[in-house]
């Protein structure tokens, strides 16, 4: 009976043995796949990373250029309501500077027939 203890514990001891081995296998398997997995998951969090800094560059350099954009319109703006005031100006005087232009052209054209010779007719 002692013996058949002794055989069953050295049975026990080895099956033991063996769960210890298939258990450390199963183990470092467990750790290479999680250190793979993080290791994939690190290089798109530094991916991502470099995307999102990549994409805030191109928002600032949008922005920057939005702003040139802006204060060239305003520009723009105030340079097309300074020629509008300019036209109205022109449209609102032409017939006094017309009327005036055609007075202004009959009396150099009374100053050149009288220096040409001929006699002013009341």
């Amino acid at each position: 009976m002692i013996k058949q203890i002794i055989e069953d514990a050295k049975a026990m001891e080895n099956q033991a043995i063996r769960d210890e081995e298939d258990a450390q296998k199963s183990y470092e398997e467990f750790i290479k796949d999680s250190n793979s997995s993080s290791d994939g998951k690190q290089k798109e969090v530094i991916e991502k990373t470099e995307e999102n800094a990549r994409n805030k560059e191109k928002l600032v350099e949008s922005k920057e250029a939005l702003d040139f954009i802006m204060d060239e319109l305003a520009g723009l703006s105030s340079y097309d309501a300074e020629l509008h005031a300019s036209c109205d100006f022109i449209m609102k005087n032409f017939e006094i500077r017309q009327s005036s232009r055609d007075e202004e052209i009959e009396a150099l054209k009374q100053a050149n027939a009288i220096l040409s010779g001929a006699k002013l007719s009341e």
